[in-house]
């Protein structure tokens, strides 16, 4: 998956949507976790194929490694020419599965020192109830032991579910839809089966007589519908439809146990308003306010809000809440976007930011249709719009001793958040 760019400009290939043909060579790429995963073939291919074996190519890695960033990459080089020699032979795939290759691939991974890393994304250190995971639980290998030989008996559950909302100028929701996962990691030994349960009252299809969303916060109350959904290959669906469980014996590595879409009305954890005021024939003023509609214990983390200007603004200065630590705000000359940026949000508040525009030319009452529209991007633990719910997770015993580690965490990224003006 290494390939020499020459001629190629980097950033063309980033402008792109992850495919495109040079000299004849068709070029496709993924990215994960800020790195560019790349394949390259003569052959007439469906890009869908492809892409899709560069992400699982990526989690392989992951697998293996534990982490997967520049540094584990350069330690663990050998390995992972190792991997890519197995997966991938004479540009014929030949498997993804970490299971499979455990037979095929004896080097053992450089341990990362996970305290010299940047800090792991919110949803890798929150989980169900009030307890917290160890920080370097998912940054683990699956094929490498704990000190001493040891083996922690573990598995994780992940509800990472990514919402696309549009608001229109007067705040009323255009669209909304949430794709979702849920996603399993195990560290148990001698694959015991395991059952997943979800909600009782989870509908499947917008035929399945349910009533629309009313708007309640992220509990499990109220049924869960569903668009449509998908299964992993290893998932059993023999009593699904009878009390909504799962049945399944996990495979090494991490994996989808559930991919689900929905696209009836949720309740938005935030609201965006916009107020644009002209100040003069060369000054305007923009009024941006977040409203966090989520419970109190929340707190989402990450928050990025930017604004596109006229191409005309020439300078902007900003006025932030008195007394705010972790925000900070920015107008960026080269593509004409204001930028707002917050640490973390608490369900419950509100935030105002002010800015003071210049123009180079004067305003002819357009400033409206030449601004905006307003994005933001976030991270929110311990919350699900869909609220869809684990309600428990049973493995099977090997004796009355066996009780490994059970890790259920929820958490809820932008995908496509934008408000009109």
């Amino acid at each position: 998956m290494m390939t020499s760019y020459d001629h190629i400009e980097l950033p063309w290939m980033l402008d792109n949507d992850g495919k495109m043909n040079v000299d004849g060579v068709n070029y496709f790429h993924v990215k994960v976790v800020g790195l560019l995963f790349v394949a390259t073939t003569r052959v007439n291919v469906s890009p869908s194929l492809v892409l899709e074996l560069l992400q699982r190519i990526a989690r392989v890695i992951k697998d293996y490694l534990g982490i997967l960033n520049e540094d584990s990459l350069r330690k663990n080089f050998v390995l992972v020419y190792e991997l890519l020699d197995e997966v991938i032979d004479f540009g014929y795939v030949q498997t993804t599965s970490t299971e499979v290759l455990k037979s095929y691939v004896f080097n053992e991974p450089i341990v990362v020192d996970v305290g010299r890393l940047q800090p792991m994304n919110p949803a890798a250190i929150f989980m169900q109830g009030t307890k917290r995971m160890p920080g370097t639980a998912v940054t683990k290998s699956v094929v490498a032991n704990e000190p001493g030989g040891r083996k922690r008996e573990e598995i994780f559950v992940d509800i990472i579910e990514k919402i696309s909302v549009t608001f229109s100028s007067s705040g009323y929701i255009l669209t909304s839809e949430i794709d979702g996962t849920i996603q399993m990691k195990s560290y148990l030994s001698g694959n015991p089966e395991i059952r997943l349960a979800l909600n009782e009252d989870l509908g499947i299809g917008r035929g399945s007589g349910r009533s629309v969303y009313d708007y309640r916060s992220s509990s499990g109350s109220g049924a869960v519908i569903l668009d449509d959904c998908n299964f992993h290959e290893s998932v059993r669906l023999d009593n699904f439809d009878l009390d909504r469980t799962l049945t399944l014996v996990p495979p090494d590595g991490e994996f989808p146990v559930m991919n689900y879409r929905m696209t009836q009305e949720f309740k938005p954890p935030f609201r965006i308003n916009t107020l644009i005021e002209e100040a003069g024939a060369l000054k305007a003023e923009v009024i941006l306010k977040i409203s966090a509609e989520f419970p109190s214990s929340i707190t989402a983390n990450t928050i990025n809000i930017q604004m596109s200007l006229p191409k005309y603004t020439t300078r902007a200065t900003f006025e932030l809440e008195p007394g705010v630590f972790g925000q900070t705000a920015d107008f960026k000359e080269a593509n004409k976007k204001l930028e707002w940026g917050l640490k973390k949000i608490v369900g419950g508040s509100e935030h105002t930011l002010r800015a003071k525009l210049t123009f180079s030319q004067e305003l002819h009452g357009n400033i409206t249709k030449e601004a905006g529209p307003v994005s933001m991007t976030f991270t929110i633990p311990m919350y699900n719009a869909s609220r869809l719910q684990v309600k428990y997770l049973q493995i099977a015993k090997k004796s009355n001793t066996y009780n490994p580690y059970r890790w259920v965490r929820y958490v809820t990224q932008a995908n496509s958040y934008v408000a009109r003006i």
